[in-house]
């Protein structure tokens, strides 16, 4: 439900967007219905509270927006932090070597102390992937780490669903560049925005009724795997033979989920995922990426890794294998699973054929797996859970949470019953029922 979209004035422009034409909608109400429907549907933004917002400077238009659509639902204080592509490219050019093992932990206190005060939460994605992929490893990898660190108590709150938060994506040149190489300027960002805007239903004749209609969708199949209660998933396909036990008392969630602040919410804007929490204990075998991962600025391509007792053992990659190792060796739980999700081959994100170079949208295009922390939801009253509670049930913990993907076309996955019988769950990357 709304929780305040409109003022005492009357719907705003997005509001009376939704009852156009889709084909007829221009740039500007397009972007204004996107920044509705994040506020309306993706946050459910409730009257009263304060909003904090992360956004690359290029996102700047769509921030606005956000901002204006926050204040018509009633928000009490919108806060924005911007980053800085060249900003953060002189850190690596002028800076001194001991710089990057400094994180701003004022700043991530703050966070913390918003999230802890009830501040609802909003990313705008966006940024060049490829950022820093020319930059030292070893200083790519010290940098990654001090932000891990000080960014843990806000993440906490994130990844136990304390409060109501989301994601979404504004087309920047950069990122438009680095999907359509060659493409003048203005038209590969006149693509990326088309790609954002089909793929989160802004295209949709009610974008917010496409939207509940598919969260209604995606906790169907979760209820569906609850009821299944699997012990473990068994993978199937090119360079992958991978057996994964799932945590004791697991939960499948899908879509939108009810936030410890008791504000629905959809995390993901697009999403097309129902996941849960793997024992960490519990994987074993090799596993393939077949999409590229972008981390903090690094590609890292042609991921291979073999998995024993829950632990990496073995770490291969064709580009950026040095940075990915550094990710692995942040904390202990680094090279252990915190999530696994699935994603039918036909999802939106993977028709458009495009590979995005962002994991938010290609998570959402393939089934997948999360190095590092556990979502504490994704378990029976896994919020509640002492963290000592939370690891006797096979939840990890790290400072990291970075999702890549293993989902394809030719990828067979079975869900494996207690008793060790093997029921097909999807084949060559569809549902098998």
């Amino acid at each position: 439900m709304s929780n305040g979209a409109t003022t005492k004035e009357g719907p705003g422009p997005a509001a009376a967007a939704r009852t156009q034409n889709p084909k007829l909608r221009t740039q500007e109400e397009k972007l204004d219905l996107l920044a509705a429907v994040a506020v309306e549907v993706g946050l459910g933004l409730k009257r009263g509270q304060e909003l904090l917002m992360t956004a690359p400077l290029e996102a700047l238009p769509l921030v606005r927006r956000i901002t204006e659509h926050a204040y018509r639902a009633g928000a009490a204080l919108v806060t924005t932090l911007y980053t800085d592509d060249e900003a953060t490219l002189m850190r690596y050019r002028f800076a001194p070597d001991e710089s990057f093992d400094h994180a701003a932990k004022w700043l991530y206190d703050g966070m913390g102390t918003a999230f802890a005060s009830g501040s609802a939460r909003l990313a705008v994605a966006g940024g060049n992937p490829g950022l820093l992929s020319k930059e030292d490893p070893e200083k790519v990898g010290r940098a990654n780490r001090a932000v891990s660190k000080a960014y843990r108590p806000a993440l906490e709150l994130i990844t136990r669903h304390a409060i109501n938060w989301t994601i979404v994506a504004s087309a920047t040149p950069a990122w438009a560049a680095a999907l359509f190489p060659g493409e003048p300027a203005e038209a590969a960002l006149e693509k990326l925005w088309n790609l954002i805007f089909s793929t989160t239903r802004i295209d949709r004749e009610d974008p917010v009724s496409a939207w509940r209609a598919h969260d209604a969708n995606l906790q169907k199949r979760a209820a569906f795997l609850n009821g299944k209660r699997f012990a473990a998933l068994q993978y199937r396909g090119p360079g992958t033979d991978f057996r994964l036990g799932l945590a004791d008392d697991h939960w499948w969630l899908g879509g939108g989920t009810t936030a410890g602040n008791g504000i629905y919410c959809i995390p993901n804007m697009p999403t097309e995922e129902v996941f849960t929490t793997p024992h960490k204990d519990r994987a074993e075998g090799t596993v393939t990426a077949t999409k590229p991962l972008s981390y903090q600025g690094t590609m890292i391509e042609g991921i291979r890794v073999r998995f024993e007792k829950g632990r990496i053992v073995e770490v291969h990659a064709t580009e950026g294998e040095e940075v990915l190792r550094k990710l692995i060796d942040t904390d202990d739980g680094a090279g252990r699973l915190g999530e696994v999700a699935l994603v039918p081959h036909s999802s939106p994100i993977a028709s458009s054929g495009q590979v995005f170079l962002h994991t938010l949208f290609d998570e959402n295009a393939a089934s997948h797996i999360a190095l590092g922390q556990a979502y504490s939801s994704c378990l029976r009253e896994g919020d509640k859970l002492t963290p000592e509670e939370l690891a006797a049930r096979g939840a990890n913990t790290s400072l990291i949470h970075v999702d890549w993907m293993i989902g394809s076309e030719k990828l067979d996955i079975d869900g494996i019953t207690a008793g060790g019988t093997a029921e097909p769950l999807m084949r060559q990357g569809e549902w098998a029922d």
